[in-house]
């Protein structure tokens, strides 16, 4: 009997198992609409390296959760990875002893077609506004999903372009408004990292354009580098720069490893508040939240997919805790370092002295 009953509980998980695997299958095949992304990292010179390599980072995620290239729209003034400076060349990493993360991003706008009215324009749809470029723009119809992500330096109503004229708030809102007016999304996601880049949304986003802002500060404060040289965790001696930024690494390396089928945007958005303005309390920003909040309830797959090596992650309920409060009072934290996006060209400066200065020493 009990032989019987064992072999019957076996049967029974098996087909339960089977079953679980074809929902998902159905549930990945009947997905209506399709998803398009734009990331964009909106600064250039070495001591940048970061935001190329959140970008590029960004990009493999995007790969590995089953999204075509056709639907992928990257801008990067692409001079970091084989720039003097870099010990690695034709290598980009986003964080220490990492991966490459450059292999195979496409080169869309790259150099002076990296500019904000190609950025715009890219949005629309419009090919007769482009300048240079791939020509790929955002072609997307009534059912189809949104999701923008820009990394770059910012400050009170504006994020800065590595060529041309700096993309203002005013414009983003008014281009993001003539999008939603041609009813050619059905929901859009932007994730922007920048100082001050609450104040892109703020007051300006409204619910009514289906859109779900998440930024890295509030309108009155910065955002932070990450994985920067004299912190931990430092990159590798030869690295004189930072790998990333804070709030960046935090959403892709979120997303590097949850089933994204599962993970909500608003489960993202306690992951990624709970490591910005918590696990680094010394060095804290305010991930903000715009627009219409309830497209958090989504799960993030909507958007930017989701690898299948990821489908049989077990989620804790306590990564998606967003109570600063009380995370505060029971953490044990590390002493770890991040440094203000203002202060990381300095901190690049200053590092690069000390070695400049180690060299001349060693060898007088």
């Amino acid at each position: 009997m009990n032989h019987f009953i064992l072999i019957a509980s076996l049967l029974l998980l098996f087909l339960l198992n089977n079953f679980v695997v074809e929902a998902r299958q159905i549930a990945k095949s009947t997905t209506t609409g399709t998803r398009w992304v734009v990331l964009v990292a909106g600064s250039n010179y070495y001591e940048n390296y970061r935001h190329q390599a959140d970008v590029c980072h960004a990009y493999q995620i995007l790969k590995n959760g089953g999204l075509k290239d056709e639907n992928i729209i990257v801008f990067m003034y692409d001079d970091i990875a084989f720039n003097v400076q870099n010990p690695r060349p034709g290598i980009i990493i986003n964080k220490p002893y990492g991966p490459d993360v450059y292999n195979g991003v496409p080169k869309d706008y790259t150099g002076e077609n990296c500019t904000a009215n190609n950025f715009l324009a890219v949005i629309l749809g419009n090919r007769t506004a482009l300048t240079g470029g791939s020509g790929k723009v955002v072609n997307s119809g009534p059912n189809d999903y949104i999701f923008i992500y820009y990394a770059d330096h910012g400050s009170a109503g504006m994020v800065t372009m590595p060529t041309g004229d700096d993309l203002y708030a005013k414009d983003l809102i008014e281009v993001l408004k003539k999008k939603h007016e041609a009813k050619s999304y059905k929901s859009m996601v932007f994730y922007l990292e920048a100082c001050e880049s609450g104040s892109m949304f703020d007051g300006l986003l409204t619910e009514d354009m289906n859109i779900y802002a998440v930024t890295a500060s509030t309108p009155a404060e910065s955002s932070y580098a990450m994985y920067c040289p004299g912190h931990y965790p430092s990159p590798e001696d030869d690295f004189e720069t930072c790998l990333g930024d804070l709030f960046s690494i935090s959403w892709i390396e979120d997303s590097e490893k949850h089933d994204l089928q599962k993970e909500t945007l608003q489960q993202q958005h306690g992951v990624v508040r709970r490591r910005t303005l918590v696990d680094y309390l010394d060095f804290s920003s305010h991930v903000m939240q715009y627009g219409n909040k309830e497209l958090s309830k989504e799960p993030i797959f909507s958007y930017i997919g989701t690898n299948p090596d990821n489908d049989n992650f077990t989620m804790k309920a306590e990564e998606f805790s967003s109570n600063p409060s009380a995370e505060i009072a029971h953490s044990s934290r590390l002493t770890r370092g991040a440094v203000s996006q203002r202060d990381a060209q300095l901190h690049y400066l200053w590092h690069r002295v000390i070695q400049l200065i180690f060299i001349k020493l060693l060898f007088n």
